[in-house]
């Protein structure tokens, strides 16, 4: 379970993060079952005593765990289901949904993170945007930075309801962002275009530029979502597999 310490520290809190989530979920641990000492934690993960701390600072924000004053930390039975859930992704008009339903929560969440971001959150950003600009680099698109680079904004804004929904969504914005990445590489100066537009936005968020940063995102999902369907012009019904 060692975790290289090469890796920076806010990586190192989202790896420990990352997997007491999956153990937690998983029904490693009952619901009310105290969790082991930072102490025994830090040992198990080869990790320091600050990193166990930031990963259960980040499971308590999730609902997840609960802590008792002087008696340590504890799984809450509500994190062993996810708090929202969402039918599989079966066709088109789904898809179309979902781009609407971000086309909501993104531009919102994106003006919180702006105004309400700490260093360490925007830290996970330019992590996600730094993987998405070496993709980029390699003229390929990796979908898995791209969405943390959505989640990690939703996360920024302090708000838990923004992370939660974005987590609930993964496969359906995954989707999304696997057939746009498809989309951009088959156009010239696409996916340059789009990391672009990633880092306009992280830079309105450093700035703690709200009303911009709502805009840009507003602008991206827009034109990644013109940018999809316009290329493909499909059916509502048809299948999204297809």
């Amino acid at each position: 379970m060692s975790v290289p310490e090469k890796t920076a520290r806010r990586s190192l809190a989202e790896i420990v993060f990352d997997r007491m989530e999956r153990a937690i979920k998983s029904g490693s641990y009952r619901p009310d079952e105290k969790l082991p000492t930072e102490y025994d934690l830090a040992a198990e993960f080869e990790v320091s005593r600050p990193v166990i701390r930031d990963a259960l600072r980040r499971l308590r924000e999730r609902g997840l765990i609960y802590s008792r004053q002087g008696a340590g930390s504890f799984v809450r039975s509500a994190g062993l289901r996810r708090p929202l859930g969402f039918g599989a992704l079966e066709n088109v008009a789904d898809l179309l949904s979902c781009y609407e339903f971000r086309l909501t929560l993104e531009p919102a969440a994106a003006q919180c993170a702006a105004e309400r971001h700490d260093a360490a959150s925007l830290a996970e950003i330019a992590v996600a945007l730094d993987k998405m600009r070496d993709a980029t680099n390699r003229a390929t698109h990796r979908e898995d930075a791209d969405f943390q680079f959505h989640l990690a904004i939703a996360r920024a804004s302090e708000n838990t309801y923004f992370a939660t929904a974005m987590e609930a969504l993964q496969d359906h914005i995954a989707a999304g962002m696997r057939f746009h990445g498809a989309s951009v590489k088959r156009e010239a100066q696409g996916l340059e275009r789009v990391l672009e537009e990633h880092r306009c936005l992280f830079e309105a968020i450093r700035a703690g530029d709200g009303t911009g940063a709502q805009a840009l995102m507003h602008v991206h999902l827009t034109g990644s979502r013109e940018r999809l369907f316009e290329r493909r012009k499909p059916s509502a019904n048809a299948d999204i597999n297809s």
